[in-house]
C-alpha cells in the first residue's frame, strides 16, 4: 500500500545523547498553496539540530512535509509550525527550519526559525 501524508513524527531514542553533534537535512521538494491565490508554493526545507533524547524518523518528517501539499499556508506560518511541531516531538538542544521558497511575483522568500541557542 502507498505511502499517504500524515502529521504523526516519529523518533528515535539518540545513539549518542552524550554528545553534541548536528544533524542537517535537506527537503528539496516541499509545497504548499498560497492561501491568498490557492497556487502551489514550493520551498526547500533545511533542518538543522542537535538532538537531546529523541531523533526524528526520516520516513514520517518526508510524510509529514507531504502533508502541507493541498494546505493553504503563508511562507511564514508554515516555517515555524515546521519548527513547533519538529521541537514538540524531539526536544532538541538546538533546531533551526529554513524555508527557501521559490520566486513568486517576483520576490525570493527564506524564512529562517530557531529553538535554543547553537553549540
Amino acid at each position: 500500500m502507498p505511502s499517504q501524508p500524515s502529521r504523526d513524527l516519529q523518533t528515535f531514542p539518540n545513539p549518542k545523547a552524550e554528545r553534541d553533534f548536528e544533524v542537517k537535512f535537506d527537503c528539496p521538494e516541499f509545497t504548499c498553496l498560497c492561501p491568498a491565490t490557492g497556487q502551489p508554493d514550493f520551498a526547500t526545507i533545511r533542518i538543522r539540530y542537535v538532538p537531546d533524547a529523541r531523533c526524528v524518523e526520516l520516513k514520517s518528517l518526508k510524510l509529514y512535509l507531504w502533508s502541507f501539499r493541498d494546505v493553504g499556508a503563508y511562507h511564514e506560518a508554515v516555517t515555524n509550525q515546521i519548527l513547533d511541531d519538529l521541537v514538540a516531538a524531539t526536544s532538541p538542544r538546538f533546531m533551526e527550519v529554513e524555508g527557501d521558497f521559490w520566486v513568486r511575483g517576483g520576490i525570493h522568500t527564506v524564512v529562517v526559525a530557531r529553538h535554543g541557542q547553537p553549540r
